[in-house]
């Protein structure tokens, strides 16, 4: 190549790269479980700009449409997909994969990202050789199951009164377990086993004695002796109703003993009964009986 030809494949490169800077993808984050403590999974609801983003994932992305209809071209391992996506929309790329993503307009999504830890946890849970596993990239899918946990999951971000990291935590391995069975390879899922009466009375007197702590999945598993995603299907087997919806409702009627006692604040009362501040208390009070919690002490 001639000197002179150099410098004008040169000025080419130059101005393809000055048009992609300025096409890329500017993110504005609205909502993130960051300093959350969730365990395995983090999400973050944002607005992105027209352009083009291309990231390498390390962990395994989850992600769904939650704003208006635009058109997006993406592309990951040799496909592609160009279409019109709309709120429910899904896109799932596992971890090791670059994901080129170009957006005709602004939108808004939700991302979520699930570690290895707890993918390789999941597996183990549903008798899949965690080494063996690959799951398969997905551009565009529509799956109710993944839908209700992301929908959730917004929620849990945007409220000013989250249910709290165990409630993450259950949505979280939901998600890791539902991805597996639909989009991995593995072995047969193992038959879940009920608790013993002793081993439901050991997780029940924990709960009741920890109330003031943000409990975890992981714990109350443990002290069942069983897997979490097996806890989960056995507590609520065992007494009816989840796992996490038994904790608020212990916290609730602990706060309402507390009510009867006219020398403990409100502020104090939540914060003993495991809410995050005084607010939150009230809204499950309110939810439970109906009533605020100003209301049930006069009374």
């Amino acid at each position: 190549m001639t000197a002179a030809g150099a410098k004008v494949v040169r000025r080419m490169l130059q101005r393809t790269e000055a048009y992609t800077r300025d096409r890329e993808i500017e993110f504005t984050v609205r909502h993130s479980s960051r300093n959350r403590c969730w365990t395995g999974l983090t999400a973050t609801l944002y607005d992105a700009s027209s352009g083009i983003d291309e990231t390498l994932f390390s962990s395994h992305s989850i992600s769904m449409h939650v704003g208006a209809p635009v058109g997006i071209t993406t592309r990951c391992d040799g496909l592609v997909s160009h279409r019109m996506q709309r709120p429910g929309d899904l896109k799932v790329v596992p971890a090791g994969y670059s994901r080129v993503w170009e957006v005709e307009a602004p939108t808004t999504k939700l991302t979520m990202n699930l570690s290895a830890s707890l993918v390789r946890l999941a597996a183990e849970e549903l008798g899949m050789r965690a080494g063996g596993i690959a799951i398969t990239p997905q551009l565009h899918v529509r799956d109710p199951q993944i839908e209700h946990i992301a929908w959730a999951i917004k929620a849990e971000l945007e409220t000013s009164t989250p249910a709290g990291r165990l409630y993450a935590d259950s949505l979280g391995l939901a998600l890791a377990a539902h991805l597996l069975r639909r989009y991995a390879s593995g072995g047969r899922q193992r038959e879940a086993r009920g608790l013993s009466e002793r081993r439901v009375r050991r997780v029940v007197e924990y709960i009741h004695e920890h109330l003031a702590q943000d409990l975890a999945l992981t714990e109350l598993a443990e002290l069942a002796n069983v897997s979490q995603s097996h806890f989960k299907v056995l507590f609520k087997r065992a007494l009816g109703v989840p796992v996490h919806d038994y904790v608020i409702r212990a916290r609730v009627d602990y706060a309402l003993g507390l009510l009867l006692k006219d020398d403990v604040a409100l502020s104090e009362i939540a914060l003993r009964a495991g809410f995050a501040n005084q607010s939150h208390m009230a809204l499950w009070v309110r939810r439970i009986t109906g009533k605020s919690p100003g209301s049930l002490r006069k009374a």
